[in-house]
């Protein structure tokens, strides 16, 4: 069972940035369940959300301390960020964990020459350049399999 299929009550999430993956993870949290919030800048970003959400939606900033209380962070058991912004998703995750404490905190970056750095720090990514790299090495392995059969 994974993180997302888990329906514990106790689990509360706070995904920053609802963007396309921040909306359909969000979504999917709320689909199976799950107590998330979702925040973003722009009231607009959260037509992405289905029309059965049913977690909390929140305009404000994800960086700014005050809302991340307001939004209770320290009763979060995970944090996601996924921003558009590299450095943004990076200051969320560093504040969820080291100044709130976080358990499980994620941040998404773009640039994939960052995320052995960030790995150092105890930092967990996710890089959709590296992702698609390795799925397309995988359907390219498959392809070379089937040829040799």
């Amino acid at each position: 069972m994974n993180f997302f299929e888990k329906k514990n009550k106790e689990e509360y999430v706070i995904i920053v940035g609802c963007g396309r993956l921040g909306a359909s993870l969000a979504n999917t949290l709320s689909d199976n369940d799950g107590n998330v919030l979702i925040m973003d800048l722009s009231k607009d970003s959260f037509r992405r959300l289905s029309a059965t959400f049913g977690g909390l939606s929140v305009v404000g900033n994800g960086t700014d301390i005050q809302t991340l209380k307001d939004a209770q962070i320290q009763n979060a058991s995970a944090v996601i960020a996924v921003t558009n912004h590299d450095n943004t998703n990076i200051m969320i995750a560093q504040l969820a964990r080291d100044l709130f404490h976080v358990k499980k905190v994620i941040a998404r970056l773009y640039d994939s020459e960052r995320e052995s750095v960030y790995h150092d720090l105890g930092i967990d990514t996710i890089c959709p350049a590296a992702l698609s790299a390795k799925e397309v090495d995988k359907i390219l392995g498959k392809d070379e399999e089937q040829v040799e059969k």
